[in-house]
């Protein structure tokens, strides 16, 4: 957060591969759900 007080331009640089890491993660997140869900109907 310091360095985007010092440099506010910089937020728009850093603001997409946020987004894209947050969505890369709820990707995984879902993918394991239904990972979790398909060994549970299984057993």
């Amino acid at each position: 957060m310091k360095a985007t007080g010092r440099n506010p331009e910089g937020l728009n640089s850093l603001f997409v591969p946020f987004i894209i890491g947050l969505a890369f993660i709820e990707s995984l997140v879902l993918y394991a759900l239904v990972i979790a869900f398909i060994l549970l109907a299984k057993v």
